[in-house]
């Protein structure tokens, strides 16, 4: 198997790609921490994995705060004493606005939880990859990335825009203790972060385009899977990608090359 004897976090591994992350390493060989702030989603998706065999720990946490982060750092090492995998994951839509509608607070807690969140989440995990080198996978989004026609995700575009600044400057700077950094750029993927997402008022602001063929060109419109970015995912953590670091890659169907 790909990974025997590594570990691996994953942050919001409760759902979505997160979750289908996790049972894929796990799949390959990986003793995997769950992360997540719902203790029956993580709970659910460790038994889960488990029962296939895996080794798999559920743990609490809440990404925007040092102090759960950090101990979620020390119960992972605590438990099997390295991490050699990050999954950074975790992150929320938050709410989509018109610039003059978009509260301030909405604004604070999108930026909080996607990209403080992936600070906290990395530099807590750091001193760890460091020992023997590592992998380290931010999930960011095509949003801000290649595609800026989705009117009122500006809190949102702007939070994964800063997750591919970030992935670079922390690829150059781990580079010299074997710690690769990479960050994937989902487009529509079947997820349930759609369903949180509030917009306000966005017809208002939003300049109509038709794509009478499909927004997603390599499959007439279907939205990707989450086992298609976990594949990506399994690729980035694995030594099939070793000379790959500090590099986005998209992973849409073409979609954000058509919308961009």
């Amino acid at each position: 198997m790909q990974l025997d004897g590594r570990v691996a976090l994953v942050t919001g591994a409760g759902s979505g790609i997160g979750q289908a992350s996790a049972r894929l390493l796990a799949q390959e060989g990986a003793k995997v921490a769950l992360l997540g702030r719902t203790e029956d989603e993580i709970q659910q998706s460790t038994e889960e994995i488990r029962g296939a065999g895996g080794e798999a720990i559920p743990v609490l946490g809440d990404i925007s705060q040092p102090e759960e982060m950090q101990r979620a750092m020390e119960r992972v090492v605590g438990e099997w004493g390295r991490i050699d995998i990050v999954v950074a994951n975790a992150g929320i839509n938050g709410t989509w606005a018109p610039i003059e509608e978009l509260d301030p607070d909405d604004w604070d807690k999108t930026l909080s939880i996607n990209l403080k969140g992936t600070f906290l989440t990395v530099k807590y995990a750091v001193p760890h990859l460091k020992r023997q080198g590592g992998s380290v996978i931010v999930v960011a989004s095509v949003n801000g990335t290649r595609i800026f026609s989705n009117t009122g995700a500006t809190a949102y575009s702007c939070s994964k825009a800063g997750q591919v600044a970030f992935t670079k400057m922390i690829a150059l700077e781990l580079a010299p203790h074997k710690v690769r950094v990479n960050v994937i750029c989902p487009g529509a993927i079947e997820t349930e972060i759609g369903e949180s997402t509030q917009k306000e008022n966005l017809d208002a602001v939003r300049i109509p385009v038709e794509y009478p063929q499909g927004k997603i060109p390599l499959t007439g419109g279907a939205s990707g899977t989450a086992e298609q970015v976990a594949q990506l995912t399994l690729f980035l953590a694995s030594d099939a990608s070793s000379h790959i670091t500090g590099t986005p890659i998209w992973i849409d169907g073409a979609e954000s090359l058509l919308q961009g």
